[in-house]
């Protein structure tokens, strides 16, 4: 059974619903899909910012899990070769980008709407597989989420660098900050949904719409 642990924000429900659909339609193996909104914790920018690092704790420290923000992405493969990826060796194995957004706000239009600030490592915690038993995640609690400093979660400073893993890049393709779309694995509109107005004609649009007409013709 792979655990695919997915950020949900009401605010974007139907993004979550979308990659839900696109997740188990290409699955080749039985998935377990587990919904992650704030879970007690402080929000961000969305409600899932800082409740993703709870995964290891809500996995009871055991065996290894995918987060994805989910709300905001469309998966175009089998999630069984994401996992197959997994590096007993590593804490967590994300994709390394290296970008400045062009984006300084986001999700414009909508009751969201924020600065979209730059910082090293951004988006990397956005798809993660992540090894629940390694101990460097034993810090995983409501209580520490609380605690620690926002960035230090997101830069992964509770980590050593040889503690992150590498994942190939067509895994979370930033498709509104000029990646190409072409071949992505995983999909990531990072500023907003193209189910917002502002963000209709965003690259890869058409993608996102065609798997929303495919759920929505579900009887």
């Amino acid at each position: 059974m792979i655990r695919v642990f997915t950020g949900y924000d009401a605010r974007e429900a139907i993004g979550w619903h979308v990659f839900v659909h696109s997740l188990l339609r290409h699955a080749s193996q039985p998935v377990a899909v587990h919904r992650v909104d704030n879970c007690g914790v402080r929000h961000g920018t969305n409600a899932f910012t800082f409740s993703r690092f709870l995964v290891p704790w809500l996995a009871g420290f055991q065996g290894r899990a995918i987060f994805a923000d989910a709300a905001d992405m469309l998966c175009q493969t089998d999630i069984a070769l994401l996992d197959a990826l997994f590096d007993q060796s590593k804490a967590v194995q994300v994709v390394r980008h290296q970008y400045r957004t062009r984006n300084p706000r986001k999700y414009l239009g909508t009751s969201m709407e924020a600065d979209n600030l730059d910082y090293d490592r951004k988006n990397w915690a956005s798809l993660m597989l992540i090894n629940c038993g390694h101990p460097a995640w034993r810090w995983s609690s409501p209580g520490a989420v609380e605690c620690m400093r926002p960035l230090a979660m997101l830069q992964f400073g509770f980590l050593r660098d040889c503690e992150i893993g590498s994942l190939p890049a067509d895994w979370n393709v930033l498709a509104d900050e000029s990646q190409p779309t072409d071949g992505a694995k995983i999909l990531h509109w990072t500023a907003g949904i193209p189910a917002f107005q502002r963000y209709a004609d965003a690259p890869g649009a058409d993608l996102w719409r065609a798997e929303r007409a495919r759920m929505e013709a579900i009887p």
